[in-house]
């Protein structure tokens, strides 16, 4: 019979992803067959799984740590913000529809029994299932008709670990309040609790341990200090990504209000002979960028709106003037075409709204979602190359002649006359070592040896041993409880 636990957070970005990977991946090394969950995430960073779906990218490294294929069973409940108000709802991997806030939690209790039927059935595959939860349980406002937090381990009698954030200060308020504030039954299904981030020496918080304990009554898994390799797994927020040590070679990305799917930047960002520059909202595209990136969008139409508005539009202009280059990816490619047409409405109002001029292609929204992985090559060197496609819209003109991808007989992309204007909708070409080497080569830079996969699987490794030696997993699987 397979077990089961929760790990919650007393607030967002605690590291709850980055637990439930490395617990997933020590539990493994024990011999268990083990499985992610998570109940309700939102993101526009997904991935696609091999039953077609989309899940949150979190979820998919969570698969890698478990060493399984991700399936979209693994995060039933997808939100992927349209607008300030509103998202679509992303239902066992498929599209449900697009909601608003107010619409979206009268339609809560409605997805708790799928969200529920999924969970069976990834655990009736495993030995143990470790389900992350999302935000903090103390929002004590959204608790009536939760799926996400209490409201799923109550509807699955789940035993829960929460973990708090020493880093932004505060962390045994952070917990004791946590416990303070939530109902009695909520506060009886933590078991233990955690502290994560820790700078310094852990035994300097023995004090601090003592007085949770003494306040809640839960007994305290440990404290886990920072993990210094976690820059070399894959990024959950654009943010993440900022400040990575890199080379001489920079890749200017804007930083797009509805920002998707930016798991093409974890390679580029990760080895060393590459500088990834994020350029938030207000500045200018740096004059030194040798490549510029504009990568997928949420909402093609609106992104293209707002990059006109923070003047990237005219820096792109200069950029090619310089000879530099530049790569649209999925909502990035539609940008750099003629026209981006919305018909029916599907990301937005419908309508028509001219692109940014750099290839000669056209692209028309389609309510048909095109959501596939793939393998391929490039067409210049011969390397192979896989990836995914998550969008709506078909692109198509005289551009597409040129295009530099092939996956299997059917052509892919498209390029300028002389090649420095370049788009695709395969997502995660760039993990491919060989491709990523031969595609920067052409550029004039040097891709490092770094093998991407086996740095990540590498960090992984050292995450699960991190945990082992400062957090006690034997007590953590104890306290899993049977999945009834």
């Amino acid at each position: 019979m397979a077990r089961a636990i929760m790990i919650q957070g007393t607030g967002s970005n605690v590291g709850k992803s980055m637990l439930v990977a490395g617990i997933l991946r020590a539990a493994r090394a024990r011999s268990l067959t083990v499985r992610p969950f998570k109940p309700q995430n939102m993101s526009n960073n997904a991935a696609v799984t091999e039953d077609g779906g989309e899940i949150g990218r979190a979820q998919a490294l969570q698969a890698l740590a478990a060493g399984v294929s991700p399936h979209s069973d693994m995060n039933p409940i997808l939100l992927k913000p349209e607008s300030d108000r509103g998202a679509q709802v992303i239902l066992q991997g498929r599209v449900h529809g697009t909601l608003m806030a107010r619409d979206y939690a009268r339609e809560k209790p409605n997805l708790l029994a799928p969200a529920c039927e999924s969970f069976r059935r990834l655990a009736s595959q495993a030995d143990l299932v470790v389900i992350e939860g999302a935000g903090s349980p103390a929002e004590i406002n959204l608790r009536r008709g939760d799926i996400a937090n209490m409201g799923f381990a109550e509807a699955m009698d789940l035993p829960v670990a929460l973990f708090g954030d020493i880093e932004r200060g505060g962390v045994i308020a952070q917990l004791v309040g946590t416990s303070a504030i939530l109902p009695e039954a909520d506060r009886d299904r933590i078991k233990a609790f955690g502290v994560n981030k820790f700078r310094g020496d852990p035994r300097l918080f023995d004090d601090g341990l003592h007085e949770i304990e003494a306040r809640t009554g839960w007994p305290s898994l440990g404290v886990i200090p920072w993990f210094d390799h976690a820059w070399q797994l894959p990024a959950e927020d654009i943010l993440d990504l900022e400040g990575r040590p890199g080379g001489d070679f920079k890749i200017a990305v804007p930083q797009l209000s509805r920002i998707a799917n930016f798991d093409d930047l974890d390679p580029l960002a990760a080895d060393p002979a590459i500088t990834v520059d994020i350029v938030p909202p207000g500045r200018a595209l740096p004059g030194d960028a040798s490549l510029v990136l504009i990568p997928g969008s949420k909402t093609t139409r609106a992104d293209l709106a707002f990059f006109r508005a923070q003047g990237w539009d005219i820096d792109l202009q200069a950029h090619l003037r310089r000879g530099g280059h530049v790569l649209g990816i999925c909502g990035g490619y539609q940008m750099l075409g003629q026209s981006v047409a919305d018909p029916e409405g599907l990301e937005g109002p419908p309508g028509e709204t001219p692109g940014l001029g750099l290839l000669n292609v056209t692209t028309v929204m389609e309510r048909a979602k095109h959501l596939t992985r793939v393998q391929g090559q490039d067409r210049a060197s011969g390397a192979a190359l896989s990836g995914y496609e998550i969008h709506l819209g078909h692109t198509d003109g005289p551009d597409c002649d040129h295009a530099w991808i092939e996956i299997g007989t059917r052509a892919e992309g498209a390029a300028s006359p002389d090649g420095h204007v370049r788009g695709t909708y395969l997502h995660g070409l760039f993990h491919e070592d060989g491709f990523r080497a031969a595609y920067l080569a052409r550029l004039g830079a040097r891709a490092s040896d770094r093998s991407h996969g086996a740095a990540v699987e590498r960090a992984l490794d050292d995450l699960a041993a991190h945990l082992e030696q400062h957090m006690d997993i034997d007590q953590l699987l104890e306290l899993a409880a049977p999945v009834i």
